[in-house]
């Protein structure tokens, strides 16, 4: 063996640089060198025209041609193995390493052993997996940017025709009411920036992942196309190492195989919250239901969280009438008794909400607020991946529109929430929250009565 590795060492190598040829040619005398080197040689000597062979010292008349040695090159492309310095043919799936036949026999005699060229099949199949998959994540990104930048233009077509009715109305006024029409034109052009960046926000994070993608579908085409198995496994395990596809964009019936089922824990709702149909409707009441002490209990916030935590994958729905209500969730740590931000969802680190008001949607977390885009739904959808850190509220009709979508990381198991805003009393209004279950996912209702009627 020693005098196998020893002859190939000699046949392999450079007699100029002494290193395993590169690029090998040959000159007339049948002698090779690395180009480079022989090269490099002929412009030292540059004398009279006259050119030598390094080794065996002949002399040509002017620089001869250079012929590729055919042998050696196809040599030069085979892998060796440093240890044994035979050619690697084989794949090591236990250690998940590129071996040669010695190596096989001397540590991985009991391993799940396989050819290059078996393994490289297996991977080129996976790597068609993943662009696959990036595909579709392309094409349902640039659907959504299409919805996305279709909401662009009905909140600016809507503001502008607010904008002109109020000016067709303020013309008829009187001088004095003039400023009034320039307050109310700063307002509603106010909300249509907030909301038209909302829009805009969401639409070049989408065209930024479409980007990434076609980026990352590119460098794995680039490697699909890599001839040599061994360079192939490893460009390819390397690369794979690192991707991080983001979660495929679910249709409804995709959301719906992660519904979740959903009751209130009454120890957790506000004294004037009324629970009913299996703890599944919440109803505000405004006045004591008599509940009865529980450290559990909200003591000033109109707050009630569910009895089961949300791990892992899970939707539900929320069936919203009237307005001033919250879709929330939060961790089971969060604090109870008080009237501190540290109590209320959205308020602080440890809960999340969007707030469902007249002039629109409104997500808080840690007390900070992001105005989101679209018209009032009657039904919300929620829809968390607690171990990707991936919670989205959606618009729920025919189809889904996404409201709002937090990225970040779960430190506990988190509890759906539901928060009911206390509307002026002079007002009479219905609001609720009903979980149900049918064929479709679990949903809240959430009811809000005022006994007050207008005054």
């Amino acid at each position: 063996m020693a005098q196998h590795a020893e002859l190939q060492t000699e046949t392999l190598s450079c007699s100029i640089c002494l290193d395993l040829l590169k690029e090998p040619v040959t000159v007339p005398c049948g002698h090779s060198y690395c180009r480079t080197c022989i090269s490099n040689h002929w412009d030292a000597e540059g004398k009279n025209h006259i050119c030598t062979c390094p080794a065996c010292r002949k002399e040509f008349i002017g620089r001869p041609d250079l012929g590729k040695n055919i042998m050696l090159s196809h040599h030069e492309s085979e892998k060796i193995c440093s240890r044994h310095d035979e050619v690697i043919k084989m794949f090591c799936q236990t250690d998940q390493q590129c071996i040669c036949i010695n190596c096989f026999m001397e540590e991985h005699k009991d391993h799940e052993v396989v050819l290059a060229a078996a393994e490289r099949t297996e991977k080129q199949r996976e790597l068609q997996e993943s662009r696959a998959d990036i595909h579709k994540n392309i094409q349902d990104r640039e659907k959504d940017v299409e919805l996305l930048k279709e909401q662009e233009k009905t909140i600016n077509l809507s503001a502008d025709q607010t904008v002109e009715q109020s000016k067709q109305m303020f013309t008829e006024l009187i001088r004095l009411l003039h400023q009034r029409n320039s307050e109310l034109e700063k307002e509603v052009r106010s909300k249509q920036q907030t909301k038209v960046s909302a829009v805009r926000a969401l639409k070049e994070k989408l065209e930024q992942e479409i980007s990434e993608l076609k980026k990352r579908d590119a460098e794995l085409q680039q490697i699909s196309h890599t001839e040599d198995h061994i360079q192939f496994i490893l460009s390819y395990s390397s690369m794979s190492a690192l991707m991080d596809v983001l979660p495929s964009r679910m249709t409804k019936a995709g959301f719906l195989k992660y519904s979740q089922e959903i009751t209130l824990d009454p120890n957790t709702a506000y004294r004037e919250l009324r629970l009913s149909e299996g703890n599944r409707k919440v109803t505000f009441m405004e006045e004591d239901q008599h509940h009865p002490d529980h450290p559990d209990r909200f003591t000033y916030w109109s707050q009630v969280l569910s009895r089961e935590s949300l791990t892992g994958h899970c939707y539900w729905e929320v069936e919203v009438r009237g307005i001033g209500v919250g879709v929330s969730v939060a961790y089971k740590s969060i604090s109870r008794a008080g009237r501190g931000n540290e109590c209320g969802f959205g308020s602080n680190d440890k809960s999340w909400t969007l707030n469902c008001s007249p002039n629109g949607y409104t997500f808080y977390h840690n007390n900070i607020k992001s105005p989101g885009p679209g018209l009032l739904s009657s039904r919300i959808g929620v829809y968390v991946d607690h171990t990707a850190g991936i919670l989205s509220f959606y618009s729920v009709s025919e189809t889904m529109t996404l409201l709002h979508r937090v990225n970040t990381t779960f430190t506990e198991p988190l509890h759906a929430g539901v928060y009911i805003i206390p509307v002026c009393k002079m007002y009479s209004h219905t609001h609720f929250i009903v979980i149900r279950h049918f064929h479709e996912p679990f949903k809240m209702l959430i009811t809000h009565t005022h006994t007050h009627t207008h005054t």
